[in-house]
């Protein structure tokens, strides 16, 4: 994961509460019927109605959080379900406290 793309995906106001929000999921969102919070993720229809946006823009704001690594997608029926990639975050984080 290039740190460039991190930060980039880290630059926008929306990806930051997503990903807090998925830090602790059954603290921001709504039981599912499909998957659990935690262990799955949480599913896209959800993160959408919280964040108050259409389908495709939170697809926009996905794509740029799974292309930098920062989530991890999962497919569950015809839903995709996101968690916060822990060790990719923890290894941005160690990498820009050796930058600095």
């Amino acid at each position: 994961m290039p740190i460039v793309d991190a930060l980039k995906a880290l630059g926008n106001d929306r990806r930051l509460l997503i990903l807090d929000w998925l830090k602790e999921p059954r603290a921001h969102f709504r039981e599912q019927v499909d998957g659990d919070l935690v262990e799955d993720g949480v599913c896209a229809v959800l993160i959408a109605e919280k964040l108050g946006v259409s389908q495709p823009t939170l697809s926009e704001h996905m794509r740029v959080l799974t292309g930098a690594g920062l989530v991890t997608p999962k497919r569950i029926k015809q839903w995709t379900f996101y968690r916060r990639n822990e060790a990719a975050i923890a290894a941005l984080k160690a990498a820009i406290a050796q930058e600095v």
